[in-house]
């Protein structure tokens, strides 16, 4: 099956940093945008940063100067540096991916959770 699996979320205390992955295993198609979004307990799922295959990028307010979004095309592989990291930050973080048919993927999730 064609699926996104993202990798390297886990337990981190405030200020600590994580590097979240996420690969297109078994992809057919080419990938257009890449983005990450997450999700807390009791909210909705939000845009965290988005990508596009040129290397534009765009991230939520409350992550700006903290999270950077890169991608690998060669490897169809997108990666979240996530820095000075806040309780706030707790969250399953899900890889998103549109292809250039405009077909949208979503990975499984990873958690990040962030101590005080």
């Amino acid at each position: 099956q064609v699926q996104l699996v993202e990798s390297g979320g886990g337990l981190v205390q405030a200020g600590g940093s994580l590097r979240l992955s996420c690969a297109a295993s078994g992809s057919i198609f080419s990938i257009n945008t890449m983005a990450w979004y997450r999700q807390a307990p009791g909210k909705q799922r939000e845009l965290v940063a988005v990508i596009t295959r040129s290397g534009n990028t765009n991230s939520a307010d409350s992550v700006k100067g903290r999270f950077t979004i890169s991608r690998d095309n060669a490897k169809n592989t997108v990666y979240l540096q996530m820095n000075s990291l806040k309780p706030e930050d707790t969250a399953v973080y899900y890889c998103n991916a549109q292809t250039m048919a405009r077909v949208t993927l979503w990975g499984q999730g990873t958690q990040v959770t962030v101590s005080s």
